[in-house]
């Protein structure tokens, strides 16, 4: 399925994701060299109009620079230049609150931040204990620039191109940067309580595949919505869908969710395509073939008894197929 498929058909404009500059192969680098990711530029790149950010860079510390890194100190972790001891500290932090700011407004899907960097990386950064040579350190730190980012854009999809190595986290990251787009779009649209509804109802599966509670709670959240204030209403249901779909799905959810698909097929079935469906669905459960064996079956007995309810279910088509994530998990 093609992306524009994917998306509202009136709306034209791409899906814009934030980006460390580096991963692009800009060679920003403190070193000068850049850290080019082929999936990134080449699979993801087509789909999607990157916006490229090098914080190091942008608050002036130039290329090739000084090697900087986190030390730690009392109230949060200092930049600082690992020879000299320069302290880039306040110029990262007002860089960041600017620079967010400003990203904020240009619509953006999704962030991969570079990891294992002390300004964006965004788990497991190294804090040195000293500026000291040889001082030892803890792997607890945030990069300067992506605390900011998590911090005011909170619902917004962020990875590092480390965890994106994994089959199941690049599915979900990339199923998760789709879902903020449609939601988005929604957003955008002279919504109604009865539109939300129709929204909730085609993300149904995709939710239950991440977590029956989450979807649980937002379907509470919209059985009250004429009741809540719009703003209140939209803030609330973002929140949770986000972090619904954040949680990471298994092959027992994938499976439970696929079997409560065939229940709506059950009657147009005969005994023989039944079972071969539940088979792949198994199969898919003991780790015997990827995921998209069994949707793909599922598919084409939704499309070829047209099943509506099935087809509108975006758990079927999250996200383009050339991107063949799923073939992976």
């Amino acid at each position: 399925m093609s992306p524009t498929k994917i998306l509202a058909a009136d709306d034209p404009s791409p899906i814009r994701l934030g980006i460390s500059s580096c991963l692009l192969g800009n060679e920003v680098r403190f070193d000068g060299q850049h850290k080019r990711d082929r999936f990134l530029v080449e699979e993801l790149g087509p789909f999607v109009e990157w916006v490229p950010v090098c914080p190091e860079v942008e608050v002036g510390m130039g290329i090739p620079r000084e090697a900087v890194r986190l030390v730690a100190a009392p109230g949060g972790p200092r930049m600082v230049a690992q020879h000299s001891g320069e302290d880039f500290t306040a110029r990262m932090v007002r860089l960041a609150d600017k620079r967010v700011g400003q990203l904020a407004r240009m619509d953006l899907c999704g962030y991969v931040l570079k990891s294992k960097s002390p300004s964006c990386g965004m788990e497991r950064v190294k804090v040195y204990a000293s500026t000291e040579k040889g001082a030892q350190a803890t792997r607890d730190g945030v990069g300067l620039f992506a605390k900011t980012l998590l911090s005011d854009l909170p619902n917004l999809p962020v990875e590092e191109d480390g965890r994106l190595s994994d089959a199941a986290l690049r599915e979900d990251f990339i199923e998760r940067i789709f879902a903020y787009r449609r939601l988005r779009n929604l957003w955008r649209s002279r919504w109604t309580v009865g539109a939300l509804v129709t929204f909730h109802a085609a993300s149904k599966m995709a939710l239950l595949a991440h977590s029956t509670e989450g979807y649980r709670a937002l379907g509470r959240l919209v059985a009250g919505a004429k009741s809540m204030p719009r703003d209140e209403l939209r803030a609330r249901y973002e929140e949770g869908f986000m972090g619904t779909l954040k949680k990471l799905a298994s092959r027992g959810r994938h499976a439970n969710v696929l079997t409560h698909m065939v229940g709506h097929l059950k009657r147009l079935l005969d005994e023989s395509d039944k079972r071969e469906l539940l088979a792949s669905i198994e199969d898919h459960r003991k780790g015997l073939v990827p995921l998209v064996v069994p949707i793909t079956l599922l598919r084409h007995h939704a499309r070829r008894h047209a099943v509506a309810y099935l087809l509108d279910q975006t758990y079927l088509d999250p996200h383009p197929k050339e991107l063949m994530l799923r073939n992976r998990l």
